[in-house]
């Protein structure tokens, strides 16, 4: 039930017939599927023929309504499974579950009105960011506070929004794990790519990261230790962020994600591939490294810098084919080999 390809493309070569559920018309990933479904997830009868229509049920990104994965679910088996999307649509609920594991994350508390975020921010401290606990990606739905002073602002923003408030990390670096588990239980994971952000945006992910194998090593451990915790199948992006005192896990996302993007250049089997495999039933890729890569997303008005990248050797092009150019908007991105 996405909008982008890639994964499409990769169960296409896998032999495998796609069905796209969509309420918007015309999603990109409509032009490689076999079929598509252009319906609002509160349409029952919909849902059921699209149900009735495959043999498995998989998903793109986190915001899907609980209630239409519900009823698919009684029908079909959805991978990764509703515990899963139950813990990464919420923020707070998403801290807990990591924290339960034994896993470090930014301290954190529930805001519900201005007297809980005054009582955070005294707990806590600032610099704190203050976020919605639903929705939001890329920036949207958080606001910065960086003086208690700015706490009635912040909250604001967020016009009425049930929130969680997240103290500032010191970090070195940023760190995410691409990792799969498949239906037997078996877990593969690619090596950790280092990213840069800009305006809350990722803007380039490089392997292999600049840490210690020890600190990589712990990554793919803690995401490992996140995949059955969930009893998950399929790929997963875990970020990390790398810090004085040892990792901290800043969140995962239940899908395939935009910096694992490389390993479309960097792998036999690309973290597409992958996800296809596990949510199928085959036997995972190694997900071994053969090159040094960088990906960078072209945002906006970027798009219109392919040729230049066509131009430039051990480049490869990735576009979304989504209609409308958007400050913020990802409209595809680039992989540079950097050695091979």
């Amino acid at each position: 039930m996405p909008h982008r390809s890639s994964r499409w493309v990769a169960a296409a070569r896998l032999g495998y017939r796609c069905h796209i559920y969509e309420p918007a018309a015309g999603p990109p990933a409509g032009d490689v599927a076999w079929a598509v479904t252009t319906a609002p997830y509160e349409d029952g009868a919909a849902l059921d023929a699209f149900a009735a229509s495959v043999d498995a049920i998989t998903y793109e990104f986190e915001n899907i309504p609980a209630t239409a994965l519900d009823r698919l679910e009684r029908r079909r088996p959805v991978r990764p499974g509703r515990r899963a999307l139950e813990v990464s649509q919420d923020r707070l609920t998403e801290k807990d579950f990591l924290a339960g594991l034994g896993l470090a994350t930014a301290p954190y508390a529930a805001v519900a009105d201005g007297a809980e975020l005054v009582a955070a921010l005294a707990r806590i401290g600032t610099p704190a960011i203050l976020k919605t606990r639903r929705l939001g990606y890329d920036g949207k739905g958080q606001a910065r506070i960086n003086a208690p002073v700015e706490a009635a602002e912040a909250l604001a923003a967020l016009v009425g929004a049930p929130a969680i408030l997240e103290g500032f990390v010191d970090f070195s670096a940023e760190i995410s794990v691409i990792a799969a588990r498949g239906q037997d239980g078996a877990v593969a994971a690619y090596d950790p790519g280092e990213n840069r952000h800009e305006g809350g945006i990722l803007r380039r992910t490089r392997v292999p990261a600049a840490v210690p194998r020890a600190l990589a090593d712990e990554a793919v451990l803690a995401a490992g230790c996140i995949l059955n915790a969930l009893d998950y199948v399929g790929v997963i992006g875990v970020e990390f962020f790398v810090t004085p005192r040892g990792l901290v896990v800043n969140e995962f996302a239940p899908r395939v994600h935009n910096s694992g993007h490389w390993t479309q250049q960097g792998c036999a089997v690309d973290q597409f591939e992958q996800h296809i495999r596990a949510v199928a039933g085959w036997p995972l890729g190694d997900g071994r490294r053969h090159a040094d890569v960088e990906m960078l997303n072209l945002i906006g008005t970027e798009v219109a810098e392919v040729p230049h990248h066509a131009a430039r050797p051990d480049t490869a092009i990735h576009l979304y084919g989504k209609e409308g150019v958007r400050p913020g908007r990802k409209m595809g991105h680039v992989n540079r080999i950097l050695r091979g």
